[in-house]
């Protein structure tokens, strides 16, 4: 073969020979020849009709696993029209980089409703800061340092995101003490040694009256405590971690549920392997601070589907519901004029609508009362002819931490309306006595108020999940202390946002299935059309999902979604059923007991509670 041939120049026979000998043992050392005859054998026997496409599938096996070659983040918009993170991974696939998959995770931020201009600009800007750090995290340190990693390592993946993560609060931990000493330095140069400041003049103060009693003061609140920092990038921990899950699920071409479900329940996993649907929880109404009546309390009306009902017979149920919610109220007489003082019995500075859609994907409605909301629903339910308590039961996310008045120190439950904590746990309990459909209060508190989770948790545990949702820590931090019972609850709504992993999430829901809590996972307000929540739900085996409502795109994705894995496991014969409402009231005996179990001492098992129980006690009564 000469120079001028199509090929590539041999040279001399000798050259031939060395080139021959070089491609022999090249190919010797991946066992080329021994597969090639393996693999020509088994054709032969099998002759499918398309050989080609038969060499190529058994060739893709035989290819080394697919490895990260380049992670991209970039700036997308949420449900809401505000930016968030996406991440979109890269892998070399056969020698050749390949897009596989993209995820969109939520941001930390509340949605700020009728909050002053001020306080808008200002989370605008930190919004824009966490997006932007976020991305150059992504891609920069984040994509060169998990590059040739496989994606199957979610475990390997993860710690390496963890460290750096660490490393990147270490460094900020620096720059502020350093910004610190700088500013001591500076004022002890600028600002002159001034003397002490003479001691205040003695109090004129009259004497009590004889006879006289002081005013009984109530005991002061507890501050606030401030909210747990949250480092600007810290939302590209998690979304990398989750977009490297949904893509290792992808190259194995199964779904993303099963590809957690196998990170969590690894090797005990049962074989067959089934899987339950998460119990529905959908936001209906919302009474709480920003309606435009007088209640407060009610942030969220949840509908809980009978746990006999399939996903799609609950959905079906609660969109005629949402139905029938619509058209009462929009046959609602208009609100009252104004009258010359300016006051309609509404909220100061609120116009006085009906109704309107929150961004929870509910309506939001005008109630003066705690009983309207939950009549408005009563006489629905009868004219559907479904029975609350029966076919489907309630829960309330108070949001109590938005109810404080400091001024007051008390809780407003309604316009001018105010409650210490004691009076707190009393209307709670009047209201599950009345409405015994009513089986999780979420954060009936602030997360301060220990004392009174305490009271309501002793007074309500063993007929209703007391669940913190703003009121829990978050998900490193409960991690790093191991506590899931502070506040005192029986349930966790889990968010996944900023650094949270998917090995976190392994761990943490682990760990309150162990202390016989419930899990919820649940949505945060900005929420964008990904629905990889869905799949992480049902995989981490949790015993609700909180979406909001059956409206907006960015919700219905998520129903959407789960309707389709149910039917996927339907038909797999892989479905398990839902169990029944029981409450594990766990006092502190029941801990000592369960303390000493996990030490392999004897103890007897925890009562369950089940809600058919309690409306039959409450119709006793």
């Amino acid at each position: 073969m000469g120079d001028d041939g199509g090929g590539r120049g041999c040279g001399t026979p000798r050259e031939l020979q060395r080139l021959k000998q070089q491609a022999m043992e090249y190919y010797q050392e991946n066992g080329v020849p021994r597969r090639l005859e393996e693999l020509l054998n088994s054709t032969f026997y099998l002759q499918p009709t398309d050989v080609y496409g038969h060499l190529a599938n058994c060739f893709s096996k035989l290819a080394k696993p697919p490895t990260i070659c380049k992670i991209l983040g970039k700036s997308v918009l949420d449900g809401l029209g505000l930016p968030t993170l996406q991440v979109e991974i890269f892998c070399t696939v056969q020698n050749f980089p390949k897009s596989i998959c993209s995820v969109v995770i939520p941001t930390h931020f509340d949605v700020l409703e009728n909050a002053l201009p001020e306080l808008v600009e200002a989370e605008e800007v930190e919004r824009n800061q966490a997006v932007s750090t976020a991305m150059q995290w992504v891609n920069q340190s984040i994509s060169e340092e998990l590059q040739g990693m496989e994606p199957s390592s979610q475990a390997e993946v993860d710690l390496t995101l963890r460290t750096f993560f660490a490393n990147k609060v270490q460094e900020e931990k620096e720059r502020k003490e350093l910004e610190k000493n700088l500013e001591k330095s500076m004022l002890s140069i600028s600002m002159p040694l001034l003397p002490p400041a003479p001691p205040p003049p003695p109090s004129k103060k009259k004497p009590q009256k004889p006879g006289r009693k002081e005013t009984l003061l109530e005991k002061p609140i507890t501050p606030a405590e401030p909210a747990e920092p949250v480092l600007h990038g810290s939302m590209a921990i998690g979304a990398v971690s989750l977009a490297i899950a949904k893509t290792s699920a992808i190259l194995g071409n199964r779904p993303l549920y099963l590809n957690i479900a196998s990170l969590k329940y690894g090797q005990e996993a049962p074989v067959p392997l089934t899987l339950t649907v998460p119990l529905l929880m959908v936001s209906l109404m919302s009474c709480g601070k920003s309606s435009p009546g007088k209640l407060n309390l009610m942030k969220e009306v949840i509908c809980i589907p009978h746990p006999g009902l399939t996903t799609k017979q609950g959905v079906e149920m609660l969109l005629e519901i949402q139905k029938q919610v619509n058209k009462t109220v929009d046959s609602l007489p208009p609100p009252k004029a104004e009258t010359k003082k300016g006051h309609n019995g509404n909220k100061r500075g609120q116009q006085p609508l009906p109704s309107k859609m929150s961004h929870l994907g509910c309506l939001t409605i005008s109630c003066d009362t705690i009983e309207q909301p939950l009549l408005l629903l009563q006489g629905i339910c009868t004219s559907l002819e479904l029975e609350l308590g029966t076919n489907l039961h309630l829960a309330i996310n108070c949001a109590g931490h938005e109810l404080m008045d400091y001024s007051r120190g008390k809780y407003e439950v309604a316009t001018g309306t105010y409650k210490n904590g004691a009076e707190m746990v009393d209307l709670y309990v009047e209201l599950l006595n009345k409405y015994p459909s009513i089986i999780a209060l979420i954060d009936p508190f602030r997360k301060e108020d220990s004392e009174h989770w305490d009271s309501i948790h002793n007074a309500l545990g063993s007929r209703c999940h007391i669940i913190a949702g703003a009121a829990s820590k978050s998900i490193s931090k409960l991690l790093e202390c191991g506590d899931v019972n502070s506040p005192k609850s029986n349930g966790r709504i889990m968010k996944h946002t900023n650094q949270t992993t998917v090995s976190d999430l392994v761990e943490i829901t682990s760990l309150i299935d162990s202390k016989k809590h419930i899990t919820i996972l649940g949505s945060p307000d900005g929420e964008a059309t990904d629905d990889s929540l869905v799949d992480l739900a049902v995989g981490l085996g949790v015993r609700f999902i909180k979406l909001g409502g059956l409206s907006r795109g960015e919700w219905v994705t998520k129903y959407n979604r789960l309707l389709t894995i149910e039917e996927e496991l339907a038909e797999n014969g892989a479905l398990s059923p839902h169990e029944e409402h029981t409450f594990f009231y766990v006092n502190e005996e029941a801990e000592k007991a369960l303390e000493a179990a996990a030490t392999g001492e004897l103890l007897e098992p925890t009562e369950p509670i089940f809600p058919t129980e309690v409306v039959e006690d409450s119709a006793r009564m």
